[in-house]
């Protein structure tokens, strides 16, 4: 194989793994651009008002919108530049059944949280109780944390699930995509507060698993999006549990969750995604989003033979 085989195919095309390599690193100077921007545009809103934007709810907005528009605005780039595609491409068009699978993404997501918090509370490992914060804060925690995990779905699908899954597979290297995206997810979520080296990073992975099978069963991002925000949000709105280790975004959850160990199962401080009953219930999951018939799948353009 000579150099120029190396990185272009027999069409002269670039290889989908040079293609994502592009993606990462455009991706992280415009990340840190429009961090940057953001930054002066708060600083003009004051001094008060910049310390209470730069922390609560507005930071993981602001946090997720650079998320979001930088994965998107890089995606639809180098598919235009290196695969001559439209921005359809990214998985974004409301295609037919858009809205059907965004709603059964979110049923299937919560559902499957439910499922683990059951086999913990069945083990007695977390008890719930209702919180008692009152009508009025819980129902505006379960509205403003809904706008945020929303966002922030949308942010973490487009990178993770976007352009660099996306070509490789175009390129028929659907499952290597699947390990090369879902890889870095586990590992971005590993200095998130009290993680767990072990079953953090192997929950958050097979979560890369279980959001990647979900685009690839219906070509696009709105099945995924509806999984990652409705387990989010069933986890920490509903249920009183730290996502990731972060409890900060529902401070009035309906439930109030104790957790009574042991650490391998409940996930300890970090939540229940770092530990075993969360591995049981995406790996159940993962097999109810792929066999599942009440999605659609979206009208792709072609996958190509590149490599």
């Amino acid at each position: 194989m000579t150099a120029s085989n190396i990185f272009v195919d027999s069409s002269g095309k670039l290889r989908s793994g040079w293609r994502a390599t592009a993606f990462v690193v455009a991706f992280l100077f415009c990340a840190k651009v429009l961090e940057a921007i953001a930054s002066v545009l708060i600083s003009f809103a004051g001094q008060d008002r910049a310390v209470a934007l730069s922390h609560g709810s507005w930071s993981y907005i602001i946090g997720a919108l650079v998320l979001l528009g930088s994965a998107t605005l890089v995606g639809w780039a180098c598919g235009r530049i290196f695969e001559e595609l439209p921005f359809r491409s990214l998985g974004w068009s409301p295609h037919a059944g858009w809205f059907k699978n965004l709603l059964v993404g979110s049923v299937i997501g919560a559902g499957s949280l439910l499922l683990a918090a059951g086999f913990t509370a069945i083990t007695r490992g977390i008890r719930f109780s209702f919180d008692q914060a009152g009508a009025g804060n819980i129902g505006l925690t379960a509205i403003v944390s809904a706008i945020i995990f929303v966002i922030a779905a949308s942010g973490e699908e487009a990178l993770f699930r976007g352009y660099p899954l996306q070509t490789f597979t175009r390129a028929r290297l659907a499952w290597v995509g699947i390990l090369l995206t879902s890889m870095p997810f586990a590992a971005a979520h590993l200095y998130n507060p009290h993680a767990n080296r072990s079953f953090t990073f192997i929950n958050t992975a097979v979560a890369g698993v279980w959001l990647g099978a979900a685009y690839l069963r219906t070509r696009s991002l709105w099945f995924p999006i509806g999984l990652h925000w409705g387990w989010n949000w069933t986890q920490a709105s509903l249920l009183g549990l730290p996502v990731s280790g972060i409890e900060r975004i529902a401070p009035a959850p309906l439930l109030h969750a104790m957790n009574a160990g042991p650490d391998w199962l409940t996930g300890g401080a970090y939540g229940i995604e770092g530990g075993a009953a969360c591995t049981v219930a995406l790996a159940i999951s993962t097999v109810i989003v792929w066999r599942t018939k009440f999605v659609s799948t979206a009208k792709t353009i072609s996958e190509t033979r590149n490599s």
